[in-house]
């Protein structure tokens, strides 16, 4: 895996077009969701239950530390290189991994019978995933309502139900569904996916913002990150170790306690905000997510017989994954259509009654008759300012409206973590029952 990834890394450096670099940034992904599964799957079955959550948090941390650094980093980089070099410099970490894995990491254990690869299935997930993304980033352009997406959203409805259908038939399926007939696992499950889509989603909003309206260097954005990024990485193994001493469920909640809390914070975001007060908010959202993952994984894992791990541990990376491509699919759409609405209101309110509005011509004509400016050109010079102002402030209200739809969503992602905690209770309670 770590070879294709290598492979993919160097065809996306010297990609010659934005084809070749999204395919080679598939690949990077697809190899990225074999690793991180088999990884979880190896250090639940190497660890003893009791020291499964440091594991799993001590994995985290290495997990988390790498996109804490890349984001600055690459801004480094883009600086004083060019954009390909954020391709090469992975490329050397990769080869260190193969030797570090090649040394330590222990052989397959056993001659048991290879699983056939469901191709099937995996043609119908991919179809049905794609169609669907596709159709949430055509549909504001396109319109929602357009035959183009229309036929997207059909091809995805038709390909998850076929998925679905052939998931449940086939004997070696891509997606063993049984997982999901545990209600714990379920739970996790739905937790994970909103809380994939929470860190996605504000890995895409915060530096689009500081960047688009407060006019931030791509490397001031990456600094933006850093910090939380390695306060969520250092507290990761700290969260796994409290996770196998107290209840998990009072972790999940706590951390998305904070995660909404930070969200409803960036809710008041405006174009002065400080650097670092912005910075202090994403924090505290990756706080929030350094409590959540180890116990979360924990939680899930332990719900599954022996037999499932495996397809456990791969499917609970696999719904977070999901849940981060919606959530910055969804947020996108969001942020568009509450800026165009943001924007149709500010501008109906620009009215001959409206002194703020005429005010602020007035001081924009002075302005610009100072500063030289024709007479014929002041009043145009001032309506094309004022539409600057006008498009600022709806995309800032835009910006607020996305991060406020993220607290209330995490807020209610605290119902599937109450069915997760009820679940494990009424299952522990069962097998006492029958000791």
């Amino acid at each position: 895996s770590l070879a294709v990834f290598i492979g993919a890394l160097l065809l996306a450096g010297f990609a010659t077009n934005e084809n070749v670099l999204i395919f080679s940034r598939i690949v990077q992904g697809a190899v990225a969701g074999i690793l991180q599964p088999l990884a979880m799957y190896t250090l639940f079955r190497v660890f003893p239950p009791e020291q499964r959550g440091a594991a799993m948090g001590f994995f985290g941390m290495s997990v988390i530390l790498g996109p804490a650094i890349g984001p600055t980093l690459g801004g480094v980089l883009i600086d004083l290189f060019n954009w390909r070099f954020i391709f090469f410099v992975p490329m050397v970490v990769s080869v260190l991994a193969i030797l570090i894995g090649s040394l330590f990491l222990p052989g397959r254990e056993g001659s048991g019978e290879r699983v056939r690869f469901d191709g099937t299935g995996f043609v119908l997930l991919s179809v049905a995933i794609a169609t669907m993304l596709t159709a949430l980033s055509n549909g504001q352009r396109e319109g929602w309502s357009s035959d183009y997406v229309l036929a997207l959203f059909g091809v995805a409805t038709v390909s998850s139900g076929a998925f679905i259908a052939w998931s449940l038939r086939t004997a070696a399926p891509l997606v063993d569904l049984r997982v999901f007939a545990n209600r714990r696992f379920a739970a996790a499950s739905a937790v994970a996916v909103i809380y994939g889509a929470g860190i996605f989603g504000s890995t895409y909003l915060v530096p689009l913002f500081v960047q688009t309206v407060q006019h931030a260097t791509p490397l001031a954005a990456g600094l933006l990150l850093m910090p939380a990024g390695l306060a969520m990485g250092l507290l990761m193994p700290v969260a796994g170790y409290m996770s196998d001493r107290i209840s998990p469920t009072v972790l999940i909640v706590s951390g998305l306690l904070f995660f909404a809390v930070s969200a409803y914070w960036l809710a008041s975001v405006d174009t002065n905000m400080p650097f670092w007060t912005i910075a202090f908010a994403v924090v505290l959202s990756r706080i929030g997510i350094s409590l959540i993952k180890p116990a979360l994984n924990v939680t899930a894992l332990r719900a599954l017989t022996p037999d499932l791990l495996s397809q456990g541990a791969g499917m609970i990376n696999f719904v977070r994954q999901l849940g981060g491509a919606f959530g910055v699919n969804m947020l996108s759409v969001l942020l568009d259509r509450r800026t165009f609405f943001h924007s149709d209101t500010l501008t109906a309110m620009q009215t001959a009654a409206n002194s703020t509005t005429l005010e602020l011509l007035r001081t924009m004509e002075a302005l610009l008759a100072r500063a030289g400016v024709p007479d014929d050109l002041q009043g145009p010079g001032a309506l094309h300012f004022l539409g600057k102002v006008i498009h600022a402030q709806a995309y800032t209200m835009g910006f607020r409206d996305s991060f406020l739809v993220v607290a209330v969503v995490y807020v209610l992602a605290i119902v599937p973590a109450w069915i997760m905690a009820r679940a494990g209770t009424t299952r522990t309670a069962a097998a006492s029952g029958h000791r």
